[in-house]
């Protein structure tokens, strides 16, 4: 499994894969070690979320899926604690 680049400090787990240009169709190409690591394949959907102050998030949608589920069923949990 790639380790992707580690910077002293950085919590395991958080990698930096370097750069890539945007091209002139606005294309960019996704690391090597990262398409690895997530298991992106060409032929993929990918999640593009933004933030004007905090940038640009490219993840896969199941992510947000999983995260959504994991948000409601807490709060249905909730619910029922207050019953």
């Amino acid at each position: 499994m790639p380790a992707g680049k580690h910077l002293l400090g950085m919590p395991k787990g958080n990698h930096i894969f370097g750069t890539a240009k945007v091209g002139e169709k606005g294309q960019i190409v996704i690391p090597k070690e990262a398409r690895q690591l997530f298991h992106i394949q060409p032929g993929d959907t990918l999640l593009i979320l933004g933030d004007e102050e905090n940038g640009i998030v490219i993840t896969k949608p199941e992510v947000m899926h999983d995260l959504a589920s994991q948000i409601l069923g807490n709060l249905k949990k909730r619910e029922n604690q207050g019953d």
